[in-house]
């Protein structure tokens, strides 16, 4: 992460006031912010499950959805999920690939003194692509079964713990449709 990237600061329906240094900004009194969640699948089906890099500052070494980042200064939030997705992941995508699945979505949590307070649309993608992760964002990848890790993970069955967000975006996309489509 750039030290002189920037977040979008949002008021509390969502339009944007300004802007902060995102380093500086996650702490105990984040402020509310832009930022997007993606969720990726292969032709297969099946849903690529990231775990965030031990050097991250926010909820290192945690298990959460396929890439998830922030909006820069007047940045689509499609655009970012692209942009995001090659500089994690390494995969090229187009923007028609990229589906809104949960447009609305927001959270807020806190880990060890670092608090995530975010407006954060979710969308869907499908690749036809091996991601080729970039050490300094992810841990480490794995493709599972989306029926059986949402239906684990929510019943608090999952091998692994997982992101705060993830696990409230998965009660709310478990059954989606356009889910389903994707994973045709």
């Amino acid at each position: 992460m750039a030290d002189d990237e920037l977040i979008v600061l949002l008021d509390e329906s969502g339009r944007p006031i300004g802007t902060a240094p995102k380093l500086a900004s996650h702490h105990r009194n984040t402020p509310l912010h832009a930022a997007f969640s993606s969720y990726v699948f292969d032709r297969s089906g099946r849903f690529l499950l990231t775990r965030r890099a031990l050097s991250k500052k926010t909820w290192p070494g945690v298990w959460t959805n396929s890439c998830c980042g922030h909006p820069a200064p007047g940045e689509e939030p499609v655009a970012a999920v692209q942009r995001r997705l090659q500089q994690e992941l390494g995969l090229s995508v187009e923007i028609a690939e990229i589906v809104p699945l949960l447009p609305d979505f927001r959270y807020r949590a806190e880990l060890d003194g670092v608090v995530e307070n975010e407006i954060c649309p979710v969308f869907g993608v499908r690749v036809d692509a091996e991601p080729v992760p970039n050490p300094d964002e992810v841990e480490e990848y794995r493709w599972v079964d989306w029926p059986q890790f949402t239906v684990e993970a929510l019943a608090g069955r999952a091998e692994i713990g997982l992101s705060p967000w993830a696990l409230l975006q998965l009660a709310e996309l478990e059954d989606h449709p356009a889910v389903a489509t994707l994973r045709r």
